[in-house]
């Protein structure tokens, strides 16, 4: 029997995401959307380009949840999309509201599947979920890192002039501004960034990526990023799907590692059929814990916003 994934939100991070999942042949798709004929225009679209294409999945759309019920996989898109000029943070009450709605929706008709958060803020909007699901922490998981590393290893090949294939980074804490991208464990085929790259190029690139989604916003001045957030978020999926036990750097919800209770954090994690298997605790610098600090305090006080509403 076939896999079966939900993608929440017919937007372009939406749509592209289900496109990705059948051009992968992961599972068969449904794609919601609250604007009536959006996600089944869509849909259709996207099952008529299988012969062309090759892959042989279900793609449909629908405005409610009943179509979904029985789901393995979840993908929360649904949200509004940061306009120039406006942070993250500035999404967090519109976007909690619609989160929350889809959510206990989701876990209504599929009590079982596993969510992957990609609406901002991020790290807000899993907290959000695992509270409204009752889901338990493991089957909560949020795409951030994947895309943060992406982008650092992107900036980085550029500037080297290498594969993207042969650099590794690691990416930690809240989606957003304040992440820390960890140099120290970041090379190029074993060999070590510092050995590469002066200290002051490799800080302008860990700013970049930093600010990797604010320069997407800046140049489409009407959205926000899709091709490689989907991107990202498909690759878990397949890591999911598969039991492929990727370790990859996510949203996860910490009681106690790396000193954080109650917290979604972007952290290294084995992604399975599970989903969160495995959180692994990277020994850290005290100025790398104290970024990593300073990230999970700014995630706190989106929570601590939200938080009354859960009473």
């Amino acid at each position: 029997m076939r896999k079966k994934v939900t993608v929440v939100g017919g937007g372009n991070v939406g749509a592209s995401c289900a496109l990705n999942i059948a051009m992968k042949e992961l599972a068969d798709v449904v794609l919601v959307d609250i604007v009536e004929g959006v996600p089944q225009g869509k849909g259709l679209d996207m099952l008529q380009m299988g012969p062309i294409e090759g892959y042989d999945v279900s793609v449909t759309g629908a405005n409610g949840y009943e179509e979904t019920a029985g789901s393995d996989i979840v993908v929360i898109t649904a949200g509004l999309a940061r306009k120039p000029g406006m942070s993250r943070d500035d999404l967090l009450m519109a976007n909690y509201e619609v989160v929350k709605n889809c959510t206990e929706q989701v876990a209504r008709h599929s009590p079982n599947a596993i969510l992957v958060l990609v609406t901002n803020p991020l790290d807000a909007m899993c907290w959000t979920a695992l509270k409204v699901s009752g889901f338990p922490k493991h089957r909560v998981v949020g795409m951030a890192g994947v895309l943060d590393t992406a982008r650092f290893r992107t900036f980085l090949a550029q500037h080297l002039q290498v594969s993207v294939e042969n650099v590794t980074a690691v990416v930690l804490g809240g989606h957003g501004d304040t992440m820390v991208p960890l140099v120290r464990y970041s090379s190029v085929s074993g060999i070590p960034l510092t050995d590469l790259i002066e200290p002051d190029a490799l800080a302008a690139m860990v700013d970049r990526a930093r600010n990797g989604g604010a320069e997407i916003v800046k140049y489409l001045k009407t959205g926000s990023a899709y091709y490689a957030p989907s991107a990202a978020a498909v690759e878990m999926v397949e890591s999911i799907l598969k039991d492929k036990k990727k370790v990859l750097p996510c949203a996860a919800y910490l009681e106690g590692e790396y000193g954080f209770h109650d917290l979604f954090v972007g952290v290294p994690v084995k992604l399975g059929a599970a989903g969160i298997e495995k959180i692994y605790e990277l020994k850290l610098t005290a100025e790398e814990q104290a970024m990593l600090n300073k990230s999970a305090a700014s995630v706190k006080e989106l929570v601590d916003v939200i938080r009354p509403k859960m009473a």
